[in-house]
């Protein structure tokens, strides 16, 4: 399930409780979230929907631990990140934390295979490992054709496909995806959805997605509203 009552959830993956953030511009305090409290369980899929600068963006990063809040806390798996160290928060994110962009990110002097095998030349697998994990999460996106292929020799939805594949291939406890088809045509677009949305359902990953489509949006099992910096729960699809 997921909540935003912020009453106790023991059972849930992700617990955030009273999350505010706010930034200083000159001699303005600009209040970002306030108040925020969430609950999601493990293999739930929830998009946050909401207008420009309501605090969509900013709510990822933190939940991801890029950022760091003014006030409140967040649990992921038991493991409270907010007031870890710098060097234990990096070393948590590569376990438990995939990231999706709305630009892919890729490195363009690497070929598919070794953009998707970047996070696991962190660990202490194998260079057999890696390749098995690699060519595992290339084939779950389509893209085992393609894995000796430049991101300039890509198309825009291949290379989602191979920053998806990124993602996944540590098998992270959940997945960010800020915009993940917004910078694609329709029909990539719902090529990625198709994607995600089977991320969910087959493999049981827990998914945040920050979304302006409406399209995409309905993929999710929830949707959430952002107005403010207030959570507002949304309907159930």
């Amino acid at each position: 399930m997921v909540r935003v009552d912020g009453n106790s959830h023991e059972e849930s993956l992700i617990q955030v409780r009273n999350l505010d953030k706010k930034y200083q511009r000159g001699s303005e305090e600009i209040h970002v979230l306030q108040g925020l409290n969430l609950d999601v369980d493990q293999g739930e899929f929830v998009a946050f929907m909401g207008p420009s600068g309501s605090g969509k963006t900013t709510l990822l990063n933190l939940l991801g631990g890029l950022d760091l809040p003014s006030a409140g806390s967040i649990t992921v798996a038991g493991d409270e990140i907010t007031h870890m160290s710098g060097s234990r928060l990096t070393a948590w994110r590569a376990k438990h934390v995939g990231f999706i962009f709305q630009m892919y990110n890729l490195i363009p002097v690497l070929t598919a295979f070794q953009n998707v095998e970047m996070p696991l030349l962190l660990t202490r697998l194998s260079k057999a490992e890696r390749r098995t994990h690699v060519e595992a999460v290339l084939s779950v996106v389509g893209l085992t054709d393609r894995m000796r292929h430049y991101p300039r020799q890509l198309s825009g939805g291949q290379e989602q496909r191979v920053a998806i594949a990124r993602a996944i291939v540590s098998d992270p406890t959940f997945l960010l995806c800020d915009e993940p088809t917004g910078d694609l045509d329709r029909n990539s677009a719902d090529e990625i959805l198709d994607l995600v949305q089977q991320l969910a359902d087959d493999f049981g990953k827990t998914i945040l997605m920050v979304t302006h489509d409406p399209r995409a949006a309905q993929r999710a099992k929830v949707v959430l509203h952002l107005e403010k910096g207030v959570l507002i729960e949304g309907q159930k699809n």
